[in-house]
């Protein structure tokens, strides 16, 4: 049986425009695994289960906060595993975002920015966990600050045009730019609540 969340999330992907052909295949992928699996959200859901993430850009877009994940030791965007009171995909995004940046009052793009298929190997008990991750974009408030909470060995800003991994490049463009855009007149995104219902 669909959940709320279930419905908001395949709702979102499939009125999602997709920027490249890449990304459109992989929104396919996506939507074929939600319709096969009613708890394709659910970290149960293996081997693959959809996750939410975001990039946190800092009021002026020229830095982007990020996590020096405990398990993995990289650094990547805020996110993970959707949880069962989270009832929109974006809201899943935020409510992580929130939880591991220690930032209130952060501001979402109601629309994904990316999607991003990738192995995950300390999921669980089982090997080779896909996490199906679809992205978004937050605005902090100005003068914002942070905490390091224990999911993450450190949360740091770092500026836009020099990242600590290249793996990061195209995803924080998409970030800017889209953000940039949706500030423009017509530009058909809007900041928005994640706990509302996506349309």
């Amino acid at each position: 049986m669909s959940t709320p969340l279930h419905a908001d999330a395949l709702t979102l992907l499939q009125s999602w425009t997709p920027p490249t052909a890449a990304q459109a295949a992989l929104r396919e992928r996506y939507v074929e695994h939600l319709r096969a699996h009613p708890d394709g959200l659910t970290r149960e859901c293996r081997p693959d289960h959809v996750t939410a993430s975001t990039v946190v850009l800092d009021a002026d877009r020229s830095h982007v906060l990020l996590t020096l994940h405990a398990k993995a030791r990289r650094w990547f965007q805020l996110g993970g595993h959707c949880e069962p009171g989270d009832r929109t995909l974006g809201g899943a995004a935020l409510r992580e975002a929130t939880e591991e940046s220690g930032i209130t009052g952060l501001q979402l793009l109601a629309v994904p920015v990316h999607l991003d298929e990738h192995v995950v190997p300390f999921c669980g008990p089982t090997a080779d966990v896909h996490h199906l991750d679809v992205r978004f974009v937050a605005l902090a408030p100005a003068g914002a600050r942070h905490t390091v909470s224990e999911e993450s060995l450190d949360v740091r800003w770092w500026p836009v045009d020099a990242l600590p991994d290249r793996d990061l490049d195209e995803l924080v463009a998409h970030a800017l730019a889209q953000s940039i855009s949706s500030d423009s007149p017509g530009g058909g995104s809007t900041w928005a609540a994640a706990d509302q219902p996506s349309r």
